[in-house]
């Protein structure tokens, strides 16, 4: 399960670029197995030279000891070749592809205006493999030893697994290897299965997706609109999301979470966020209700249930459904957080996990339940095609997800998917159906790329996909050039457009624009830069995503709005909006949510307007996009203050992405 709502907008702003100044400029050259400790100026820009030959696979890593940097790669010609940043502290992976010999430059940079130490090694430069399996060895690298978290790959074409393969660890402190036997938390990924439960039920005529939640959970209030369980299935009920309000109280989200504690965030929930079936918004709480669903009609909880009638049908018998963070399961493999000097620290699960994930499995179990997707021995072809049918809104429009399953298009393939990260595992699943075919991957490190999903069905798929890309790094600086082939913008016509953006689908999450001589780019709130390629006057894609931006010209060629188009249409309007010092204080003060029961106190911190909470160790920056509105970071990412008819402030609402509106009400 995804935990952070930004993490939604995170994908897209995968790229990092740093906005031109002027830095402490050091160079010097570096080989294949040295190591390099320095220290990197808050101002400072070092680069580390190399001598490659063309059609090369390069890997190497930045220790930050004490600094978070960005590691940026240009090739002989100067052109960026590629960039990099993930965690803000233990090991900066990086790795790149050559197109031609010659000299590369490995730049390192401060992510923000920070000094400290780091270490860099480029530790491998070789051929790049030809093979498939020869080519993932060279992907996986950064997964692979006895002192690294690890990674798992399953591929199966014709229906039958034709490549499986384990790299690193599946727990360090004992020293065991991932491997066959290896247990994996694949998170979301299990919402699939709670799914294909209730189609099971339904099918023996035990429940209806199309009936009352209520018919089932009495306890449940009535919000004046039908809720049915196919609303809470595929994201589009209103209620709260259990997860992402837990994270607004400030508790640990792996703290245990029962299923009265579920519906008692629903019971004290005011109003739906939205009208059931108006609205896709990602959501585990209903994930969770139907485990108690199941329990209720059956008479046996989720976990016996899954067991009895889909596990072993299925001949899954190294398959469990967790429901506790404090659940002994043998064999399972522990998750990892990036630790300081190339290190990791041990990771707790989600808690209140059963039903929207919780399933804790092995490779070979999940190439069976793969196989009964593509050809169903328990359950029927028309129960896979109802999860894998997007859901048409009231308005007529339709989701990109079915029931407990994504349904899109890969390099022309038509496929269904689900992604899983619970804190610290990470999972795919990707079934193309019209082939036979699928390819899985999970992990246990929390910054596992899962962008390698894509490469990995690019190696084994390639002669069923309309268009293939080498697996190499996306080559930004080609499909720039391909732009301007066709299109020639006069880049000072983006200062007309460049400002802040608010998403209307997600208040206080905010995209910068920005023009630094020929350079435009955006930045997201606490997300890197990244940059821009003109298709039009008002047009932009997004470098090396699957994304692009759409203004909404004026006749002077300003604009007011504009729509992200990644995933469907976003709405983002263009916010100018400042406070002096007095206005900032009117809004200081301690705050209270009776629906959560929790305390939040709005200060000053020098300049700026700061939200603070006694179990969290980073105050949250309130940054102002309109009148009495501001944005901030996760777990509260816009607070929209209320007035009384007197003008006085009264309280202020809360939101999160998934979780909307919690009121939070002024006690001084």
């Amino acid at each position: 399960m995804k935990v952070s709502a930004s993490l939604i907008f995170a994908l897209i702003f995968s790229a990092i670029t740093l906005s031109a100044q002027k830095f402490d400029r050091l160079e010097s050259v570096i080989t294949v197995g040295e190591s390099v400790h320095t220290t990197l100026p808050a101002t400072g820009i070092h680069t580390f030279t190399i001598v490659l030959e063309p059609d090369y696979f390069v890997h190497g890593f930045v220790n930050q000891e004490s600094v978070d940097v960005v590691v940026t790669i240009y090739n002989p010609e100067g052109e960026k070749a590629a960039e990099f940043d993930g965690p803000a502290i233990g090991k900066e992976f990086f790795q790149f592809t050559t197109k031609a010999g010659g000299v590369y430059r490995i730049e390192v940079r401060p992510f923000e205006e920070d000094e400290g130490d780091y270490s860099i090694m480029v530790s491998i430069a070789e051929p790049v493999a030809t093979d498939p399996a020869a080519r993932l060895n060279q992907l996986m690298i950064e997964y692979t030893g006895d002192d690294v978290p690890g990674a798992a790959v399953l591929v199966i074409k014709n229906g039958k697994p034709v490549f499986r393969n384990y790299w690193g660890m599946a727990n360090l402190a004992y020293g065991i290897p991932m491997s066959d036997t290896t247990l994996h938390n694949i998170g979301s990924t299990s919402k699939q299965f709670l799914t294909f439960a209730l189609l099971l039920l339904q099918e023996e005529g035990k429940l209806s997706l199309d009936v009352d939640v209520r018919e089932y959970i009495p306890e449940l209030p009535d919000f004046g609109h039908t809720v049915t369980l196919r609303h809470l299935v595929n994201h589009t009920s209103g209620y709260r999301e259990f997860i992402n309000l837990i994270a607004m109280t400030g508790r640990n989200v792996s703290t245990e979470l029962g299923i009265e504690k579920i519906i008692g965030i629903v019971q004290r929930q005011p109003e739906l966020q939205n009208e059931p079936g108006s609205e896709f918004n990602y959501n585990n709480t209903g994930y969770a209700l139907m485990t108690e669903v199941i329990k209720r009609v059956t008479g046996t909880p989720f976990p016996e249930w899954m067991k009895e009638n889909v596990f072993d049908p299925l001949e899954m018998h190294h398959t469990v459904v967790r429901t506790s963070p404090n659940q002994i399961v043998p064999n399972r493999s522990v998750g990892y957080s990036p630790g300081r000097e190339g290190r990791f620290t041990e990771a707790t699960d989600l808690g209140g996990a059963a039903g929207a994930g919780g399933i804790h499995t092995t490779m070979g179990d999940l190439a069976k339940w793969v196989s009964n997707l593509i050809n169903p021995v328990v359950g029927t072809a028309a129960m896979i095609e109802e999860m894998s049918t997007p859901f048409e809104l009231n308005d007529g429009t339709f989701t990109q997800y079915g029931l407990g399953l994504f349904v899109q298009e890969f390099k022309g393939l038509p496929y269904f998917h689900h992604g899983g990260a619970d804190i610290a595992h990470r999972s795919m699943l990707m079934v193309f159906p019209g082939i036979d075919a699928a390819v899985v991957t999970q992990s246990n490190l929390a910054t596992f790329n899962g962008a390698l999903t894509n490469r990995i069905a690019e190696l084994f798929l390639q002669e069923y996909l309309e268009t293939v890309e080498t697996v190499q790094e996306l080559d930004e600086e080609a499909d720039k050039a391909g732009n301007e082939a066709e299109f020639e913008y006069e880049i000072e016509k983006f200062d007309h457009l460049a400002g802040r953006y608010e998403l209307a689908i997600m208040p206080g999450f905010i995209l910068t624009f920005s023009r630094d001589g020929d350079r435009i780019y955006t930045q997201a709130t606490n997300q890197p830069e990244v940059n821009l390629m003109a298709m039009s006057d008002s047009t932009f894609s997004l470098a090396g995503v699957d994304a692009f931006i759409t203004f909404h010209l004026n006749e002077d060629a300003t604009a007011d709005s504009l729509t992200l188009h990644q995933n469907g249409n976003h709405i983002a309007r263009k916010i100018a909006f400042t406070l002096d010092l007095d206005q900032m204080a009117e809004y200081t003060g301690r705050y209270f949510s009776d629906e959560i029961e929790t305390l939040y106190t709005v200060v000053m911190k020098e300049d700026t307007l700061v939200l603070r909470h006694y179990q969290m160790y980073d105050d949250l920056e309130l940054t102002p996009t309109t009148e009495d509105t501001f944005g901030s970071g996760f777990p509260i990412s816009s607070v929209r203050f209320v007035r009384d008819e007197n003008g006085q402030i009264t309280g202020f609402k809360a939101s999160n992405g998934r979780t909307r509106d919690v009121l939070f009400g002024k006690r001084d």
